[in-house]
């Protein structure tokens, strides 16, 4: 039998929200009001969380459960006092969880989070959610919540209040049994959730698919039949449910459990594998971005479970990590029901599942790239920058991973995929051309794409920073190699000019300069320069900037070096550049009529000005104004 656990006679200690909170409370407080019959959703989600994991630490420890072994949730309403309660008997709460868990955001990735709260009341709500601190949303319908917690386990109980306005108490408490008891006190204008109508619609709208019992309390004179507690879901797991037995809109809500997001699935995948080993999943692809999507940690949030008993949502080994926006549920039949996190380590099964995933998410994410092309470009723009990280990390899904890759590119609006890039490639053009940096707009201007505008040789953007390492594993595509715009081995003598560009380059021959003036300037430029260049060279690329940088095939690419060094990887200085001059450019001409003189200070101006497209500052900055001074005084005189 269950023993009450008795509050001691201790004055309730006073706590102030983290900052954090404060932030969030300010948010959820001011919601959409359509949005506000999702605070039960949330309530109920958490509810089920704490009763899977006692589920699963019982497994081990059956004493947690003894004299209670059957989880539920159950709804109480008292209209006379205005108060609705959600209660459990999962594995409840510490003092001193109560008070990280309900008063501070004490994970990683906060930063990047509040970061991202926009003041777009529904945006913010579906981040909110993502985090996984939903128990928040009660403030929307009340003045105040009252927490009571007994950690299963544990002989004392305590108590939180807060009216959510800046502060909150923690005292001893009184609970019969583990579990958690939330009693929201409710505003004047929030009374539609204390009749069992309305909780039992929100529970069939938002929580049928929750694998526990919720039950509510009372009575109903209209059903004088009625037994009570009532159970309001079907308390069946969705996943082990045929297709044709899920309507869409069980989908999604399920979809919003497991995310704890308030978007919709971009796709759901239900699905059961039979032979070897026999799994059941329920996965989905977000529509929006997951907040935490690029931390460090990287990690998966699929839910383990094993013959319907959840096991832990921190399986790494489950699906790869360029795969870590999925979210949903795999229950493995063939693994043991008291697995632990070391034996899910190069297990098998687990492997075999993994395998099996990733063969299904990427068949699914194939068929749609064919499909609907625009569909499949915004999950591209969500996701392609994590899914790329496989052309890196996968040498078994590579080439599966690369004809699923989208870029922008020089010559045409929207996404195009290396097939496209392919077939569009020019007569004598024999690789696929790219340029880095960090947008798109940016390197639109850079002058390493003049010539190949000139040529009409269409150049990808590579605007994510995983584009330079699964560059470094994928030398080509179809046969056709990368080459970075920004090498010197970027030749484009072989690729044939149209007849209008042939008519351009004939017209120009008269007016350009003569091989011995440019071959003095290039001799003097290097005198001047000396080792801040690694060679200085005719440019065949620009048409219309005086000069640019590049570096020789095989040296590190400009844009990798430079993130590097913003990260502090890259040891001592920079690489010298191969300095590139348009020697039809009417400054190179000038300089070239001038190379006996003194250059020294024009050449270094020329270096500093391609650094400055480079999006890099002069080498010495103070020098670099003096010289410039120098020019235009001379100049003006």
């Amino acid at each position: 039998m269950a023993v009450e656990a008795k509050p001691a006679e201790t004055a309730p200690e006073t706590h102030e929200f983290q900052a954090e909170v404060g932030r969030l409370l300010d948010i959820v407080a001011n919601a959409l009001y359509s949005e506000r019959e999702i605070f039960l959703r949330e309530l109920i989600s958490n509810a089920a969380d704490a009763c899977d994991r006692l589920r699963y630490q019982a497994l081990s420890d059956a004493a947690l459960i003894e004299g209670d072994p059957d989880f539920a949730i159950t709804l109480s309403a008292d209209a006379e006092a205005k108060t609705l309660t959600v209660s459990d008997n999962g594995s409840g709460m510490s003092r001193d969880e109560l008070l990280g868990n309900l008063g501070t955001i004490a994970r990683s990735g906060t930063s990047n989070f509040l970061n991202q709260l926009s003041g777009d009341d529904k945006k913010d709500l579906s981040l909110i959610g993502q985090f996984g601190v939903g128990f928040y949303s009660a403030f929307m319908v009340a003045d105040s919540v009252a927490v009571t917690s007994r950690k299963a386990g544990a002989d004392e109980a305590f108590t939180w209040v807060s009216d959510g306005k800046g502060a909150f108490t923690v005292e001893p408490g009184a609970r019969d049994g583990r579990g958690t008891t939330i009693v929201l006190h409710l505003k004047e204008d929030a009374a539609e959730f204390l009749t069992e109508a309305r909780l039992s619609q929100i529970v069939k709208t938002y929580s049928d698919h929750i694998a526990f019992p919720i039950r509510i309390t009372g009575e109903n004179p209209e059903d004088g039949d009625a037994v009570y507690p009532k159970q309001l879901n079907s308390a069946a797991a969705l996943w082990t449910r045929s297709k044709s037995d899920v309507t869409e809109d069980q989908y999604k809500e399920f979809y919003h459990h497991v995310s704890h997001g308030f978007d919709d699935p971009w796709a759901t995948l239900h699905f059961r594998a039979e032979g070897v080993i026999e799994y059941a999943g329920l996965i989905y692809i977000p529509t929006q971005r997951p907040f935490d999507l690029f931390h460090p940690d990287r990690q998966s949030k699929l839910k383990l479970y094993v013959k319907r008993v959840f096991i832990t949502d921190e399986c790494d080994e489950l699906v790869p990590s360029w795969l870590r926006f999925l979210r949903g549920v795999v229950d493995s039949e063939d693994l043991p029901l008291n697995v632990s996190r070391e034996m899910l380590q190069n297990n098998p099964v687990v492997s075999k599942i993994q395998s099996g995933l990733v063969k299904r998410v990427l068949g699914e994410l194939a068929k749609r790239a064919e499909k609907d092309a625009d569909n499949y470009a915004e999950f591209w723009d969500a996701f392609g920058a994590v899914l790329k990280e496989g052309v890196y990390e996968s040498f078994e899904n590579r080439d599966a991973l690369m004809k699923l890759m989208r870029f922008k590119s020089t010559t045409r609006e929207g996404w195009l995929s290396l097939a496209d890039y392919i077939e569009a490639m020019k007569d004598g053009q024999d690789a696929i051309y790219y340029i880095s940096g960090d947008s798109a707009e940016a390197l639109a201007k850079s002058p390493q794409l003049e010539g190949f505008a000139a040529k009409g040789v269409e150049v990808l953007f590579m605007t994510d920073p995983v584009d330079e390492f699964w560059l470094s594993n994928a030398p080509d595509f179809e046969g056709k190699s990368f080459k970075s715009v920004t090498r010197g081995g970027a030749d484009l003598s072989n690729v044939k000019a149209d007849e209008k560009e042939a008519a351009e380059d004939s017209s120009k021959d008269e007016d350009k300069t003569d091989d011995a003036s440019v071959s003095a300037l290039i001799t003097a430029l290097k005198e001047s320069l000396g080792e801040a260049v690694a060679d200085v060279r005719k440019s065949d690329r620009l048409t219309a900037s005086p000069c640019c940088l590049v570096v020789e095939d095989g040296a590190m690419d400009m844009h990798l070096e430079r993130i590097l060094k913003q990260h502090n990887q890259l040891n001592g200085a920079a690489a010298p550049r191969i300095l590139e001059i348009n020697a039809d450019h009417a400054l190179i001409k000038a300089l070239a009529a001038n190379a006996t003189g003194d250059i020294s200070d024009a050449a270094h101006l020329l270096l500093d000005q391609a650094r400055i497209m480079e999006g890099e500052t002069p080498a010495d900055p103070s020098t670099f104004v003096q010289r410039m001074a120098a020019v235009m005084t001379k100049a003006m005189g």
